[in-house]
């Protein structure tokens, strides 16, 4: 197959070379190249965006829920958090279904927008006189909705890349997405130094301080990404060859020529992509031309193996937290070491904060310890194989989806993953504490184990709608 693209453009977070060479260049002009890969960088700019508007407040939110609403808890802070995630379960399919028919500048700005109003409205949640606690419920979840654009983001992009292109397109993309998950608590831990205190502008009742000023950050770079949307993204389509369509008008572009192309879409497919990619985020949430299947699997049974590792065994107990009647605790102590204390000496009152694992967790008195060295060697490996099948999956999908409009297809990935984000978090919390890490980690390699059954039985049908076809040889 011939080459669709410059060596760089295939190599993640570096930009095009020089298209003068290539076969695909005598149907797409120079000046379509930039333009349309300017586009691309903008929306990697929207998806790192997105991620930070998360992240950037996650480790303040208990502290400034506690001084707005002395009402709320710890259990309202997981609805909090978990708010961003299933607003952008709801929205993610409807930006996609806008962005099928519409210029997807349209869903675009129109979620930015959502997510600059509501950081405003999460630096103001503190003016009320009652009910503040709800107030910040209904920011994060609005800043979760307008973050349903991703599904916008990761749909423009499969359509303006060609085959061979998308793979790194897609590796970017989740890149970027990773690196605003990353650098969003560096950039509020600078805000720090303003303190708890801060600035009022008494004007318009805005307190500028450590738990608003990330938030208003968040606004204006949103009102800044608008901006760079409105002048400088462009619609383009390209087919898996690197062909631009005819048309740049988008109206012309939604013929049937584009949107029925001929052969139809494999569903089964496409709902297996959509459990894989569940699974993937839901146990967390090399990108050349090899096949992304392989890797894929790869990367499922790589996570499967640092789970497995994870699985408690040897003859090493925790420690345990003992109460007696008077509420001390020893702490420190191995359940063993607690019943020989207990027969040979008086219970002494310990002053000191106890540690280990709280004796209400019954497993703790049989299960064997999870070691140092185990839990890194876990770590590195899910740590490996997660980047791999999060962006094979979305590069899977994307090339099974072939020419057809993506919008909505992305946005139901996209709530799958936002579903695993808000279900996995419950799950492994709610099994790990009343039933310990063998059983939750075991539960994880069987889900895994499943996951690697079903893409085993579907392996052969996700290949790329074109290779499907035989339009394009794999």
């Amino acid at each position: 197959m011939a080459s669709l693209g410059s060596e760089a453009e295939r190599e993640p977070l570096l930009g095009p070379g020089s298209p003068g060479s290539r076969e695909w260049d005598v149907v797409e002009t120079q000046e379509h190249y930039r333009s349309r890969w300017r586009s691309v960088r903008i929306l990697y700019l929207t998806m790192f965006l997105s991620s930070v508007g998360f992240s950037i407040v996650i480790m303040s939110i208990w502290p400034y829920l506690q001084k707005i609403d002395q009402t709320a808890d710890a259990s309202f802070l997981g609805w909090v958090i978990a708010s961003f995630s299933l607003g952008q379960m709801v929205a993610s399919p409807l930006f996609g279904l806008w962005s099928n028919y519409r210029p997807r500048k349209e869903p675009l700005i129109v979620s930015i927008f959502i997510s600059v109003a509501a950081n405003c409205l999460y630096a103001y949640v503190h003016v009320p006189a009652a009910h503040n606690k709800y107030y910040m419920l209904i920011a994060r979840g609005l800043v979760g909705f307008g973050a349903g654009n991703v599904a916008v983001v990761r749909s423009y992009i499969a359509g303006a890349t060609s085959l061979q292109e998308r793979t790194s397109a897609m590796a970017n993309t989740s890149t970027c997405q990773a690196l605003g998950f990353i650098l969003g608590p560096v950039f509020q831990t600078c805000f720090a130094l303003i303190g708890e205190k801060g600035v009022t502008w008494d004007i318009i009742k805005l307190q500028i301080n450590m738990y608003t000023a990330p938030v208003l950050l968040g606004a204006f770079l949103g009102i800044l990404n608008i901006i760079l949307i409105l002048f400088i993204l462009r619609e383009h389509r390209v087919d898996d060859s690197g062909r631009q369509c005819k048309s740049m008008n988008f109206q012309e572009e939604t013929t049937d020529e584009v949107h029925n192309p001929e052969g139809s879409i494999d569903q089964v497919a496409v709902v297996a992509t959509n459990v894989l990619f569940f699974v993937v985020l839901f146990i967390f949430a090399l990108f050349e031309t090899i096949d992304e299947r392989a890797l894929l699997l790869g990367g499922l049974v790589v996570v499967w193996v640092g789970f497995f590792i994870l699985l408690p065994w040897g003859n090493e107990f925790p420690k345990v937290q003992w109460q007696d009647l008077h509420n001390s605790s020893i702490p420190n102590t191995t359940f063993g070491e607690i019943i020989i204390d207990l027969w040979n000496s008086p219970r002494e009152d310990h002053s000191e904060q106890p540690t280990g694992c709280p004796i209400e967790q019954t497993w703790c008195l049989y299960t064997p310890v999870i070691h140092l060295a185990q839990f890194l060697t876990a770590a590195v490996l899910v740590g490996i194989g997660y980047p791999a099948c999060n962006v094979m999956s979305y590069t899977l999908y994307s090339k099974v989806l072939g020419p057809k409009p993506q919008g909505m297809y992305m946005g139901w990935l996209s709530a799958s993953g936002s579903a695993a984000r808000i279900l996995g978090p419950v799950f492994i919390s709610h099994v790990y504490t009343y039933l310990g890490p063998r059983w939750a980690f075991s539960l994880v390699c069987g889900i895994v184990v499943l996951t690697i059954s079903l893409m085993g039985a579907v392996y052969r049908r996700l290949v790329a709608f074109s290779v499907r076809y035989g339009r394009i040889q794999e």
